[in-house]
């Protein structure tokens, strides 16, 4: 670690990041390498510029700090600013992440800066706990879209894009009509996160969108395939279980 914490600002608001700016730069310990107005933006800059330290916001236009963070290869110490409720706040004590609601004092930001300086000092990773923290969902709220990252792009996918998501281990490739997108999330995530109405897992290796199924074929006894509604007519395993869920959500 260097002398002083090389420190980032993400927040869109102008007022947050100009009062953010002057508390800390009464701070002998940091110094300020830049800020953003984006997620977009931060994702770059952090990957680029790899600070010991940032601040970033969560309610954020474009992409939030939770899916903002899913997107970086270099995972900083973070200390989120929020004006989160009660409920969401529990995640953040939970993973013994750093948070600061707003509005919040000068006291309180060294109070967060001094447990960021002891984290990097033991060399505690926080990336775990990034992880738990990107899977959070406010309220149980389902998912209403996904954020990948293709090389240097980042797109972001309502889940009504979706025609169906196959496993690959820690990773899942999600299939859209424009495309496909490799995602570092696991079935279980969508499966837990996604309207049961809407997509049903019939495989171990599929999730499908309910919409998107054509056809129900028998190719040999008690073994069933889906046929999906694209140009390709693509064709899917089902498992005993997966046909018991079609069952219940199609009603036959």
């Amino acid at each position: 670690m260097s002398e002083k914490l090389q420190t980032l600002i993400i927040e869109d608001e102008e007022l947050a990041r100009n009062l953010l700016r002057s508390y800390l730069n009464d701070c002998p310990d940091i110094e300020l390498i830049g800020e953003c107005e984006n997620g977009f933006d931060g994702v770059k800059t952090i990957n680029d510029k790899k600070p010991d330290l940032v601040f970033l916001d969560i309610q954020m236009p474009k992409i939030t700090g939770f899916e903002m963070i899913e997107l970086l290869d270099f995972k900083p110490q973070i200390i989120f600013t929020t004006a989160y409720d009660q409920y969401a706040l529990k995640a953040f004590e939970l993973n013994a992440v750093d948070y600061l609601l707003k509005p919040f004092s000068k006291d309180r930001l060294l109070t967060a800066i001094d447990k960021a300086k002891h984290h990097i000092q033991n060399e505690e990773k926080i990336d775990d706990k990034l992880e738990e923290l990107s899977n959070f969902r406010a309220g149980g709220e389902f998912l209403d879209r996904v954020v990948v990252k293709d090389r240097h792009k980042i797109h972001i996918i309502t889940v009504d894009q979706i025609r169906y998501i196959e496993s690959l281990d820690d990773y899942v490739m999600i299939y859209t009509a424009d495309g496909r997108h490799i995602k570092q999330k696991t079935m279980k995530f969508f499966e837990e996160n996604l309207d049961p109405k809407n997509f049903i897992r019939i495989h171990r290796s599929y999730i499908v969108q309910v919409d998107n199924i054509a056809e129900i074929q028998q190719y040999e006894k008690e073994s069933y395939i889906v046929i999906l509604k694209d140009k390709d007519k693509t064709k899917l395993k089902v498992s005993k279980t997966g046909y018991k869920k079609i069952k219940e959500v199609l009603h036959f």
